[in-house]
């Protein structure tokens, strides 16, 4: 009994520990950030642009693709258990309310974690390795700016772009199928998919977005950052990185979806 508490205190301990060092390199980027433009003062206005094109317009195909394909099979399982009902009509409203409210930055944030966020902390992790991250210390070049700062907030900017896209696709993708499939007028279900959305659901997912973008950016960059050794260790971090932003990500989009239903405003 005694070793299994001290397992969980060591375990509270090492999360304790890392949530503060995330926080610690949460505020230097801010303070980074409020002090100048990543695209001056070091940080190189190619590798901004460079980040967003790989954030955003490179991962355009996976994203229209998981993208649709939760639009289909939304309509799909929905209309099955609405016409029990008779309620098939219902289904565009269902799948749009589902994809703006949830599905859209929770899907397009997984994604781009397992994609974007393995790159980074793999890219940072053999800069580390490589001593190419003292070098530019050594070169009086602040690392958090040179490399963290374009990486944070190119994703910052373009997530919340990929999660509008991956609403719309998924609509889209309901669509065919509750047309084509399930054989609802095509006017009635764009009809119905839009009159049950409200503005709320869309900021609400943007936000969260926002968030999971910041999270993803973080934990991936401390990762990359943190690594101390050869090979192993860079593939260590970058499972770490991938693993601990899911997990993040799931559990701040609980706790913001409590605040935005529950505590704030219709």
């Amino acid at each position: 009994m005694r070793d299994f508490l001290g397992n969980i205190g060591s375990a509270a301990g090492l999360l304790l520990a890392g949530v503060c060092r995330l926080f610690g390199l949460g505020v230097r980027i801010l303070a980074v950030s409020v002090q100048g433009s990543p695209t001056k003062r070091g940080a190189r206005r190619e590798a901004f642009v460079r980040q967003m094109v790989l954030c955003g317009f490179d991962s355009l195909p996976i994203i229209c693709l998981v993208a649709c394909s939760m639009g289909m099979v939304l309509a799909l399982q929905g209309a099955y258990q609405l016409k029990q009902f008779g309620a098939v009509m219902y289904t565009g409203s269902l799948v749009s309310v589902s994809v703006a409210r949830e599905l859209g930055p929770l899907m397009a944030s997984i994604v781009i974690a397992g994609r974007i966020g393995a790159r980074m902390a793999a890219e940072l992790g053999t800069m580390k390795v490589q001593e190419e991250v003292d070098a530019l210390t050594t070169m009086g070049i602040d690392p958090v700016r040179f490399l963290v700062v374009p990486r944070c907030l190119a994703l910052c900017v373009m997530l919340p772009c990929l999660v509008i896209v991956t609403d719309a696709v998924a609509i889209l993708g309901g669509f065919v199928i509750g047309v084509m499939s399930v054989g609802i007028n095509p006017d009635l279900y764009l009809a119905k998919s839009f009159d049950a959305l409200v503005l709320k659901d869309i900021y609400t997912g943007l936000a969260k977005s926002f968030l999971f973008a910041l999270l993803i950016g973080l934990v991936s960059c401390h990762q990359g950052l943190s690594v101390q050794g050869g090979a192993d260790e860079v593939g260590r971090a970058t499972t770490q990185a991938v693993v601990t932003s899911i997990v993040l990500i799931i559990v701040v989009d609980c706790l913001a979806t409590a605040i935005f239903y529950y505590a704030l405003p219709t």
